[in-house]
């Protein structure tokens, strides 16, 4: 027997077609006992509303606003370009507006949320770091109504709806199995990022020290720098290190910056002698991984990452319920050897 259908409905619960699509569209003019006979028949059968088909039938319109980091960052520029692509090939009438806001200003972020118009708006996505202002911000966007997604990075403590990105915990710990197995002596490991406000930064931090702990207990992991999105201040610290870390055997770049990491390693002379691990596979990262300049890259697929938060924000907005399954987002290794 074949997905029961609205024909089905209508012949089971004793009414017409068009009293059935006002009950499903919750459309007013139907009495409360009719109403109750339509909702029995469809519990009885197991109908599963294709709520993409209605909406497309009736042109529903979506309307979501992503905020990412502003700067030159190739992983941030990948995946507006993946977004731009996802939402492109939808069929349905999806509006899709790409906010740019400072990455280490959440008093810049506050304003940028509160100057949103919420009337205009469905749905948002944020990937921003977790500071208390912004957690507030998150929850006035609540109060007017807009679904929430966070992206790559979370923010668990706020009213946000769902996460689409990596386990972000077991993504450090797998740098941490990767770093382990890979160096060869006792020696110190440095930790970079941009800024640990960034909750997968944090998270990241957590899993590898978690594993470098337990497993690898011989490795001195030194506290994290963060280079506060500064290329400048990425290149002093490097340097010092390397001046003043004799020991140093290996480095993890937990966020961004990674070109200009590379670039003042190779500067001080001490890139071919370092087991470097970083986040993302960017163009950068693939010509480092090509060069044997790096030992491995901790990736999360661009693609699965934008269509993934425009399925998520869909189905808030319809009331129904998101396909986990479907939506998370995969850690993936990427060594020279397997490079797509």
């Amino acid at each position: 027997m074949g997905k029961p259908t609205v024909h089905d409905i209508a012949k089971e619960a004793g009414v017409s077609l068009a009293t059935v699509d006002r009950v499903l569209n919750a459309r007013p003019g139907v009495r409360d006992k009719t109403i109750a006979r339509v909702q029995q028949a469809v519990e009885r059968l197991g109908y599963v509303r294709d709520t993409y088909a209605a909406n497309l039938a009736r042109q529903r319109e979506y309307r979501f606003a992503f905020i990412l980091p502003e700067g030159s960052s190739q992983f941030g520029n990948g995946l507006k370009a993946a977004l731009q692509e996802a939402y492109s090939h939808m069929a349905d009438r999806t509006h899709l507006n790409v906010v740019r806001v400072p990455q280490n200003d959440p008093h810049a972020i506050v304003r940028t949320l509160r100057s949103l118009n919420t009337d205009r708006l469905d749905g948002l996505a944020l990937m921003v770091p977790e500071t208390p202002q912004v957690r507030d911000a998150v929850s006035r966007l609540k109060d007017a109504g807009l679904a929430i997604v966070t992206l790559v990075s979370d923010l668990p403590n706020s009213r946000r709806d769902f996460f689409v990105g990596v386990n972000n915990v077991a993504a450090g710990r797998t740098a941490g199995l990767l770093m382990g197995r890979f160096v060869k002596r006792t020696g110190q490991i440095l930790v970079v990022t941009n800024s640990v406000s960034s909750r997968d930064s944090l998270e990241r931090r957590l899993g590898f020290d978690t594993v470098m702990t337990s497993d690898f207990s011989h490795l001195t992991v030194l506290p994290t720098v963060e280079s506060h999105g500064d290329p400048d201040r990425m290149a002093r610290i490097v340097k010092q290190v390397v001046a003043h870390r004799r020991r140093l055997i290996g480095v993890y770049s937990m966020g961004s910056g990674n070109t200009t990491l590379l670039s003042a390693l190779q500067a001080c002379g001490q890139l071919q002698d370092l087991i470097v691990l970083a986040h993302e596979l960017t163009p950068a990262m693939r010509k480092a991984l090509q060069n044997d300049e790096v030992a491995a890259i901790i990736a999360q697929n661009v693609g699965h990452l934008a269509r993934s938060s425009l399925r998520a924000l869909r189905s808030l907005c319809d009331g129904v319920p998101i396909f986990e399954p479907q939506e998370r987002v995969r850690i993936e290794v990427v060594l020279r050897e397997n490079l797509p």
